[in-house]
């Protein structure tokens, strides 16, 4: 029997449950509940913040946060994972629609709706293929440079209705920065003053009061403030009328051509979307020691996105944050998610009225303080310390997201295929040292260690990758080079500790070497071959070739041979 902390499962009047079994059950519950409630006063303002983030009306992302919920929760494989609304995901939704509606639209709406089915569609299919592991091909330090750009944009993408300034949004995100400067004297200052209180209150929550849902509170207070003052009637911009009720059930809006337009904005945020819930999957899969299934997560993930485009909703991702505070919660299963969510429902059902005042000023301080914690440069600057070729993806990311935006998405390919770039390149031009005697008796990098040539009549070289047909070129002219630069050697020692793998043009190579050196009088050499390339070897003969009598298991027993054998020493 399946204990209570491992799944949503129902009573089965088979089985007997003893006292210590309803006592789990009620523990169980009494957490995921009060984790559920939690989450859900920081998930509602949060979802109402990320639809304006996103450019849909705000029960967008009430819809987003009720049935993509409960689904992400019931296919998932991480208990504690939070569904729902998030801000990249928000800002990669309206950057990509944008080129295609004009904000306010029903046919802007209408995108966003297709966009979720498509992007939610990729990462089921990436699921059901099994190549959850192929998404590391998105590399941490290319990932980082684009969050952090990312989460300025997003920041500075709030001035406009934080200041409350006309901001029409142009072809480029940095212009609109500039007209919101040169239009400063235009603020509004009831604007300014209410989203100035919200980022003074949350930050105060957040130090001297950090249990407390301080977004909620936050929102209930100036939201009150908001209606005593008649901040809307003073020009200021409110969330205004929310229906009240469900969400209606149908197919979502389809379009071939929209489709077609919006295919490559889908997969970027179905990359980038997993990336992010894969992130808050690990770090819970480590505090809690529980397993999780990237590939099972990536089908939980895109049946939510569905689930949201059938709801007329926005894309949805795993959210950090909200993920972060249901796991201090202490939820044990996804029934905190369901929990959540009916709190959402309950909000759609009888509390609409009351958001009708809520400042737009106020959601646009809550984006802004959310993306905050997305901002790591030193992060950037430790991968330029670790490798330099990391540095540069990481920069030259980060450079392009800002330069492409509001096309984000631009920016994240530009990293990708960066990163795959240079990566191919490394694996093309891996490590070759030439070896000498070191005087604790084994073969060390000779530069590195300033030693010199083991005699006139042998060298050695050691080749640290796996030899396939990107390198088989560039280790067969350091060969002939070594050849060169040596006229008297006859015995070259290859150490081979370093190769992983050997493909077809890898022996292809070798054999052609081993020819050609034997006719101009020149032995080649080999130790530590590891099993799994010693058996390409073997299998395609090439250790005939090579001579069984130049095959040593290790460098000592090479250096042995040639000094009592072949006297070169």
């Amino acid at each position: 029997m399946k204990s209570a902390s491992t799944s949503l499962s129902f009573f089965n009047p088979f089985t007997i449950y003893t006292s210590a079994h309803f006592s789990r059950l009620a523990s169980t519950f009494k957490f995921d509940l009060l984790a559920g409630i939690t989450v859900s006063l920081v998930a509602i303002p949060q979802s109402l913040a990320y639809a304006q983030l996103a450019g849909v009306p705000a029960y967008f992302g009430l819809y987003a946060a009720l049935i993509p919920t409960v689904i992400g929760a019931v296919f998932g494989s991480s208990r504690q994972l939070s569904t729902g609304p998030v801000a990249m995901t928000s800002l990669l939704t309206a950057a990509s629609v944008a080129p295609l509606a004009a904000h306010g639209t029903e046919w802007f709406y209408s995108c966003v709706i297709l966009l979720a089915l498509l992007s939610g569609l990729f990462q089921i299919l990436f699921g059901v293929l099994r190549v959850g592991v192929l998404l590391n091909f998105l590399s941490h330090p290319v990932l980082m440079g684009f969050i952090n750009a990312a989460a300025l944009i997003i920041g500075l993408s709030q001035l406009p209705t934080l200041l409350g300034i006309p901001a029409p949004q142009s072809s480029h995100f940095l212009l609109d920065i500039w007209q919101v400067v040169t239009h400063i004297d235009t603020l509004h200052a009831w604007s300014l003053g209410l989203g100035a209180s919200a980022i003074a209150m949350l930050l105060a929550l957040k130090k001297f009061a950090p249990k407390l849902p301080g977004v909620l509170i936050t929102v209930v207070l100036l939201t009150w403030v908001s209606y005593a003052i008649g901040f809307a009637e003073m020009g200021g911009k409110v969330v205004g009328a929310i229906p009240q009720g469900l969400p209606s059930i149908s197919i979502p809006p389809l379009d071939w051509n929209a489709s077609i337009s919006l295919l490559p904005a889908a997969f970027v945020i179905a990359l980038i979307s997993f990336m992010e819930a894969m992130s808050s999957a690990k770090v819970i899969a480590i505090k809690t020691r529980q397993p999780w299934d990237e590939n099972k997560e990536l089908i939980g993930q895109g049946l939510a996105k569905v689930a949201a485009a059938f709801c007329h909703s926005m894309p949805v991702s795993g959210s950090f944050s909200r993920s972060a505070l249901n796991l201090a919660s202490n939820a044990k299963t996804g029934l905190s998610s369901v929990i959540s969510a009916l709190f959402v429902l309950l909000t759609l059902l009888f509390l609409t009225p009351l958001l009708f005042h809520l400042p737009k000023p106020v959601l646009a301080a809550i984006i802004m303080m959310a993306v905050i914690s997305l901002i790591n440069f030193p992060i950037i600057r430790n991968a330029w310390r670790a490798n330099r070729d990391d540095g540069i993806a990481s920069i030259i990311t980060f450079v392009a997201t800002l330069a492409f935006a509001p096309n984000i998405q631009d920016g994240i390919l530009v990293g990708i295929i960066l990163s795959l770039s240079l990566l191919l390149y490394r694996m093309m031009r891996p490590h070759i040292a030439l070896l000498g005697m070191h005087q604790d008796g084994t073969l060390r990098d000779a530069q590195r260690h300033n030693l010199p040539q083991l005699h006139n009549r042998l060298a050695a070289m050691r080749f640290d990758g796996a030899l396939r047909f990107v390198n088989v070129s560039y280790f067969e002219n350091a060969i002939l080079k070594l050849e060169r630069d040596n006229p008297e050697v006859d015995h070259i020692l290859i150490k081979c500790s370093g190769i992983n793998e050997i493909d077809a043009s890898g022996v292809d190579m070798l054999s052609n070497l081993v020819s050609r050196f034997k006719s101009s009088g020149i032995t080649l050499c080999f130790s530590g071959f590891k099993k799994q390339t010693l058996d390409v070897i073997e299998r395609t003969g090439l250790n005939e070739k090579i001579g069984r009598e130049n095959l040593f298991p290790t460098d000592q027993a090479a250096l042995e041979a040639l000094q009592e054998n072949l006297s070169v020493l």
